[in-house]
């Protein structure tokens, strides 16, 4: 047990010295993560509402699609991105496999389902209600589009962070197409993949504090917003 104790205090003493390495690493951990959140987000949000208030057929299996693919194996997505952005792929030209680019697209496909299928549950329960009285308040689409940031703040919110949390905390997708190139793509999850493997427990442990840390952060947020939600 006294390694696991040792390794804890190596790995505080890893983030209070500010280690470069740990530190790029986190950086661009969250530059990814952040980034493919809110482009998730944000086509989440929109796909969401549309199909919640859109009657259609075949709603009830679009429904059932959609919550089956909020469940995407990582690594399958991974490969795909891969063999479209590998060299003799169809967008190989773009020369984008190995780059924190890739793993931005990786991670949107991996989370945009994610956010539409919370998004598309809370417009089907509470949306028409929503969409109702923005037209009896007059409001034109921006309008009833704002109103619908507004009245469902919270749960939009807990989408996004869902979203975030899915993103950070990858690390088959963006093994495959980041490659885990040092200074390059290097991070978070896979940093503690690769230094649990080599028995670095410290820098492991280092950066699992810091990935808690930021899940609890996420979180706090989010219940403080439900609170004056509500």
């Amino acid at each position: 047990m006294d390694y696991i104790a040792d390794g804890f205090k190596e790995a505080f003493n890893l983030l209070i010295s500010m280690d470069p390495e740990v530190y790029s690493v986190i950086g661009l951990s969250l530059v990814v993560s952040t980034l493919s959140a809110l482009i998730a987000g944000i086509l989440g949000t929109v796909i969401g509402i549309y199909t919640g208030l859109k009657a259609f057929r075949g709603k009830r299996l679009y429904a059932r699609i959609l919550y089956t693919m909020m469940g995407l194996p990582p690594v399958v997505v991974g490969l795909l991105v891969a063999i479209l952005l590998s060299r003799r792929g169809p967008m190989g030209s773009l020369e984008l496999i190995f780059t924190p680019t890739a793993m931005v697209i990786a991670q949107v496909i991996l989370v945009t389902p994610i956010v539409t299928g919370i998004v598309f549950n809370v417009t089907v329960k509470r949306g028409r209600e929503v969409y109702e009285l923005g037209k009896t308040l007059g409001g034109g689409h921006v309008a009833i589009l704002g109103l619908f940031l507004k009245e469902l703040k919270a749960e939009l919110l807990a989408a996004f962070v869902t979203g975030f949390g899915r993103a950070v905390s990858e690390v088959g997708a963006v093994m495959i197409v980041g490659g885990n190139i040092q200074g390059h793509t290097r991070v978070m999850t896979t940093y503690i993949a690769m230094n649990n493997s080599m028995g670095n427990y410290a820098k492991s442990i280092a950066m699992a504090i810091v990935l808690l840390s930021l899940s609890f952060l996420a979180n706090a947020f989010v219940y403080h917003a439900a609170g004056e939600e509500n």
